[in-house]
């Protein structure tokens, strides 16, 4: 079965055109193809910066509270660390 596709149109400054018409002779691929895959991975790429910046805030906000990294369990990752590096 085939997945649902949706057209999207798209205007381009002509320096992106450009690299874009320039990739698809190096590569011999379609430029939906590579617009589609440059897409997808930028949006990816998005979203773990979000993830990223969501738990650096998160853990900005508590650190030092009940919620914050217990001792023991950060003392004992620091020691497995130190384990994994020695030879």
């Amino acid at each position: 079965m085939s997945q649902a596709t949706y057209n999207f149109h798209l205007p381009l400054p002509r320096e992106v055109h450009e690299m874009l018409r320039q990739e698809v002779e190096r590569s011999g691929q379609a430029a939906t193809t590579l617009a589609r895959e440059a897409l997808r991975d930028w949006l990816v790429q998005r979203k773990r910066q979000r993830l990223h910046a969501e738990i650096a805030a998160f853990a900005e906000a508590h650190a030092g509270t009940d919620l914050d990294l217990d001792e023991d369990l950060e003392r004992a990752g620091l020691e497995a660390i130190r384990d994994e590096t020695r030879p």
